[in-house]
């Protein structure tokens, strides 16, 4: 382990746990009606971390680019399916449309970075860069994505006369239907841009923060947040562009027609 890095105790992991007990009492004391989600919530990160911390020993053992590659697979898939989740209103093919925009957005830009760092002689699927650099750049994306996917529903469900009466006096779907692609590309977009502008100054990235804590000098630990503020910034742009035009192929048709009996709510899953 690298100099200075301080091991946690489970003792000590146990004291920071507890302090979920805040959130209880707040939710307690004003009626917000959230105990049983944050119980399960609170279970769900340490069942998740543990079950993770164990699998990526196995995977770093191995170093393979097949259980890489397997381990990515299963990841995309779950950020693809979790982006719909959070959507509340939903259209058929929305759940494919999610995968691969995800898929193809975070694996391309992923897969830029890899091969730049291969390049130093390192392998590309060598699972101290590869997982951290998927994880990050998938997480990032299925906001975007979730977020574009939600905006864009509400603006045309909210908007489906305007829609509708630009059809009608002659406008080509893509007329019609550019309001709201461009409001929910901005939408999906935005918390990165945001984020971007206040790095380093209101917080420390994960990433970063992370590698202060085992050690790392500062200087280092800044380039390898600009190349991930980057990446993400990327990924994140693309796969929301990505569902959104794929959406938009969806709901409407060759023949101009705004296909909106499609378009579903769907009550928000925990």
């Amino acid at each position: 382990m690298p100099d200075g890095y301080l091991e946690l105790s489970n003792v000590q992991v146990g004291f920071a746990v507890a302090l979920i007990l805040i959130n209880a009492t707040i939710s307690i004391t004003l009626r917000l009606g959230l105990e049983r989600r944050l119980l399960i919530a609170a279970a769900r990160t340490v069942a998740q971390l543990v079950l993770v911390g164990l699998v990526l020993d196995r995977v770093f053992a191995w170093q393979s680019w097949y259980a890489v590659g397997s381990l990515a697979l299963v990841m995309t898939w779950i950020a693809g399916v979790s982006a719909v989740r959070r959507t509340e209103r939903r259209h058929p093919g929305i759940w494919i449309d999610s995968i691969l925009a995800v898929w193809v957005s975070a694996w391309l830009i992923s897969g830029v970075a890899l091969a730049a760092a291969s390049g130093g002689g390192q392998a590309w699927y060598h699972p101290q860069y590869s997982i951290p650099v998927i994880g990050l750049v998938l997480g990032n994306t299925l906001n975007g994505v979730s977020l574009g996917l939600n905006r864009l529903g509400d603006e045309l469900s909210s908007g489906r006369e305007r829609v509708e009466s630009l059809l009608a006096l002659g406008a080509t779907r893509w007329e019609a239907a550019r309001g709201p692609i461009r409001e929910a590309s901005r939408t999906g977009m935005i918390p990165m841009i945001n984020a971007m502008m206040v790095v380093g100054i209101v917080s420390l990235p994960g990433m970063m923060t992370g590698q202060l804590l085992a050690g790392i000098r500062p200087a280092e630990a800044v380039k390898y947040q600009i190349v991930i503020m980057f990446l993400v910034a990327s990924a994140t742009a693309l796969g929301t562009v990505g569902v959104v035009l794929l959406t938009y192929r969806r709901l409407f048709n060759a023949e101009h027609q705004f296909l909106h009996r499609r378009i579903q709510h769907a009550a928000e899953n925990l």
